[in-house]
């Protein structure tokens, strides 16, 4: 079996952090948004992050196209620290990573034409394209995403949202990206429009040998798209490894409970038991449960979750996971509260 390629991004304890004012019903502080992550995407791979919303996945994104910097922690791509380039050369690299955002149409400038948007990109980047080339490379984006190049005179609004999305992602290869960050790409989309896109995403992977970080909170998609998966919860990763191995063999009860609700999935569990419903609501990121973060809606919570936070380690699973008693069967009780207490 060949050695794995270097990474193309790691990401190493990546703190991300906001300060929260207070409010009415609403205590301020330091909300960790993210908390030590650790995350690696290598050239061609498409790597699925997943969880609630909440729970950090945008933050990571913005973070890793700069638009949040790190409280601590390194962003690297190729090996290169994000955070310590000098502004010259982060906005050289910028070129390299580009992010495509849940809403197609707020992310796209209403009074620009579609030619217009694609153009602005080589005017931030110059020299990327001859501008007597510009026309022609146009026609060629839009052809390549399934628009019609006849119509790169129009406004945004005078397309679908299915159209608009694919407009995003022309704007997004304009400027010759090797890593995609997905943010709930396709979430906004209806379902067979979703398909269109998921299958232009893998189109355009096997043409171009671009990387996807794709973020989302759809587990069907990310099953027919990605190649690794890491599932996360309040700031934290906790399961993570090949598409095969977590949907195959979920080894956290958090995984096991989003794979349970999920519709369309292979039974994993082999048995009737059916969907595990999880009790109550997820923790306020400002005062995080102590040990396990997942210990307050886990039915297997016991005393040393409470005390120890588990390490993201391989537990004889197959791959890395963060919870003490992985292997255990899930058997929910009547409340987690009561188990976790």
């Amino acid at each position: 079996m060949p050695a794995p390629a270097e990474p193309l991004l790691e990401l190493t304890d990546l703190v991300t952090g906001y300060r929260v004012r207070s409010g009415i019903g609403r205590p301020g502080g330091q909300v960790r948004a993210v908390d030590g992550v650790s995350l690696t995407v290598r050239p061609g791979e498409t790597v699925g992050l997943v969880g609630e919303s909440g729970c950090g996945k945008s933050t990571i994104a913005r973070t890793i196209v700069g638009l949040v910097r790190p409280s601590s922690g390194k962003v690297l791509f190729e090996g290169r620290d994000l955070a310590a380039l000098p502004a010259k050369e982060m906005r050289r690299l910028r070129q390299e990573i580009q992010l495509i955002f849940q809403d197609p149409y707020a992310a796209l400038n209403p009074r620009m034409t579609v030619a217009a948007l694609i153009k602005e990109a080589w005017r931030i980047h110059p020299g990327l394209v001859p501008r007597e080339r510009w026309e022609e490379e146009v026609r060629g984006l839009l052809s390549r995403v399934g628009l019609r190049p006849e119509h790169a005179d129009r406004y945004p609004h005078q397309f679908s949202g299915g159209q608009r999305q694919r407009i995003s992602i022309a704007r997004a290869l304009a400027v010759r990206p090797r890593l995609i960050v997905c943010d709930e790409a396709v979430s906004a989309l209806d379902v067979s429009v979703r398909a269109q896109i998921l299958n232009l995403l893998r189109e355009l992977q096997r043409d171009l040998g671009v990387a996807y970080l794709f973020i989302s909170h759809d587990l069907g998609v990310v099953r027919h798209l990605c190649d690794q998966v890491a599932v996360m919860y309040l700031g934290k990763i906790v399961e993570t490894g090949s598409k095969e191995s977590v949907y195959q063999r979920p080894s956290h009860p958090y995984t096991q409970a989003l794979l349970s609700a999920a519709p369309s999935l292979d039974d994993w569990r082999g048995d009737e038991r059916g969907e595990i419903v999880l009790s109550g609501d997820v923790p306020s990121p400002l005062n995080p449960p102590s040990g396990c973060r997942f210990r307050t809606r886990c039915w297997r919570a016991q005393d040393r979750c409470r005390d120890e936070e588990p390490a993201l380690v391989d537990r004889d699973t197959g791959h890395p996971v963060a919870c003490h008693f992985p292997e255990a069967v899930p058997t929910p009780s009547t409340t987690a509260a009561e188990t976790a207490s």
